[in-house]
């Protein structure tokens, strides 16, 4: 079996409609060339080096069977049956459709008509910028420095702005419509909003966020637990228990699937680390009548991040009443979930690792992350 090589391809357009001949070219890329398995942003720049429009730039991490020449021959045919029409004048073009080898392994080649890597890669911003969301770390084979280095020794004061629009990976397997619901679950601070979001407006999911923020109780409740916690728990179940069942039960034709940064659950597991023995008892009992009624979801996923960044998170976001919170509140939360995964036979569970991903700025992280819930 021939082993796969890990390419990095740099793409680009400036005429007619820029997002359209990427798109065909990723496509072609997948069809011709070998499995995408990163994409970064679409990033606008100024022409390079002559008078035109702007560019739309970004970067692929692609694995291939093919050798250096093979793949630089299919990148020229997929270029032509993209548009590209090249020209005897010498120096930079418009051009419908640009395809860059910008490194194959980390090999060094020397031909006539290609060198590995690129020998002005390190010069272009528009070039670095996606390259550095997708492999920060890759070490450029003969300078010997990591991606995110040279961005910042780069002298190219051009600054790619990243545009809304993302392109599709046509080799990743993406239907989110095989689940009905999909709880994406976690510790305070682990991310699970932003991902739900991000989830379902790719996707075409029904959005369910939890609404918490005008709890009266909450800030009451950092400040003095021991008092607080109960009409706190009991308030955060009914809200729960009120909001989940309405938005689970009107169905969305227009959307595929629901995903929620919550699963009621978490109301049990808070609680039980929040409350006395004879508190939690008596609101164990309630919490048990309510949630037979509830529907479950098709897979729970549970964003794992260390203390360390959950506090970096949290006072990232800046939320006054969650300054206070401390390392070991986090802690037992984070155990009262893993007891409760443990328990949980016949619900489909996937524990994610987050603590070394960034899956918010760093779009290949965030590929990562769907392809494992999709696996789900």
């Amino acid at each position: 079996m021939t082993k796969l090589k890990r390419t990095y391809l740099s793409i680009g357009s400036n005429l007619g409609n820029k997002l359209h001949h990427l798109q065909k070219a990723v496509n072609a890329i997948s069809k011709q060339v070998g499995v995408i398995s990163r994409i970064s942003s679409v990033y606008r720049t100024p022409a390079w080096g002559f008078e035109g429009e702007d560019f739309f730039n970004a970067c692929l991490a692609v694995d291939t069977e093919l050798a250096p020449n093979e793949l630089l021959e299919t990148l020229l045919k997929i270029e032509i049956e993209g548009g590209r029409k090249r020209s005897e004048e010498q120096g930079y073009q418009a051009r419908s459709i640009d395809l860059d080898i910008l490194f194959y392994e980390d090999e060094v080649l020397q031909d006539h008509d290609l060198v590995i890597p690129h020998p002005r890669m390190q010069e272009r911003m528009f070039v670095l910028i996606p390259l550095e969301e997708i492999a920060p770390g890759k070490l450029h084979s003969t300078l010997k420095q990591p991606i995110s280095e040279l961005v910042a020794k780069c002298e190219d004061e051009t600054q790619p702005e990243k545009i809304g629009e993302r392109l599709k990976n046509p080799s990743a397997k993406d239907d989110f419509s095989k689940f009905n619901y999909i709880a994406i679950e976690g510790n305070i601070g682990a991310g699970k909003t932003s991902l739900a979001t991000k989830i379902a407006n790719d996707f075409n999911g029904k959005l369910i966020l939890e609404r918490f923020a005008d709890n009266p109780f909450l800030p009451k409740f950092y400040e003095d637990q021991p008092r607080y916690a109960f009409p706190l728990e009991m308030s955060f179940l009914a809200d729960r228990y009120q909001q989940f069942t309405d938005d689970t039960s009107q169905l969305d034709l227009f959307k595929d699937f629901m995903v929620s940064d919550y699963d009621i659950f978490k109301s049990l597991i808070f609680a039980q680390v929040t409350l006395q023995e004879e508190e939690f008892k008596l609101y164990r009992k309630l919490f048990n009548i309510m949630y037979k009624d509830v529907i479950k979801p098709d897979l729970y996923v549970y964003l794992y991040q260390n203390t360390e960044r959950l506090l970096q998170n949290i006072k990232k976001r800046g939320r006054d009443y969650e300054q206070s919170i401390e390392a070991k509140y986090l802690e037992n939360i984070n155990h009262g979930y893993f007891e409760f995964i443990k328990t949980q036979k016949d619900m489909n569970v996937m524990v994610i690792d987050i603590s070394d991903m960034d899956f918010v700025k760093n779009s290949g992280d965030y590929e990562e992350l769907v392809q494992r819930i999709l696996q789900g």
